[in-house]
């Protein structure tokens, strides 16, 4: 999927195979084998070009990453300790991009009542009652 993320672009098997070839000792056919399975799976999708599949990504890295943070959030019976964990792990940079990334989903009339120190509601109580 890395390479298939870094592209950007549809990819066949043989462009995976000798990117992967600068790094190491790998077949064709365990390329093959690892791209049927992301399409088995639902990450990327392929479009027949002549003998071959040309592969591209369902969804972006970004969203990969989002969806297993959720998956493994679901998973918690204590969710709120789960990101108080969570978050204790985090370094310094990490917190200032779920910072401006709160911000960004709250959007600029949230973030400004919250920074104003305004005694209105909850700027969370809003997300509260629509899930995670």
């Amino acid at each position: 999927m890395t390479r298939v993320w870094k592209w950007n672009r549809p990819v066949t098997v043989r462009e995976v195979l000798e990117d992967l070839q600068r790094e190491r000792s790998i077949a064709y056919t365990t390329v093959m084998t690892v791209l049927d399975n992301l399409h088995q799976k639902g990450w990327v999708r392929r479009e027949a070009e002549g003998r071959a599949y040309r592969y591209e990504a369902v969804s972006t890295r970004a969203a990969y990453a989002a969806a297993l943070m959720n998956d493994a959030w679901a998973q918690s019976d204590n969710p709120a300790a789960a990101l108080v964990a969570f978050f204790g792990m985090m370094s310094d940079e990490q917190r200032q991009a779920l910072r401006d990334a709160v911000r960004i989903v709250q959007g600029p009339e949230t973030s400004e009542a919250a920074q104003a120190g305004s005694p209105g509601e909850n700027p969370g109580s809003a997300r509260e009652t629509g899930g995670r």
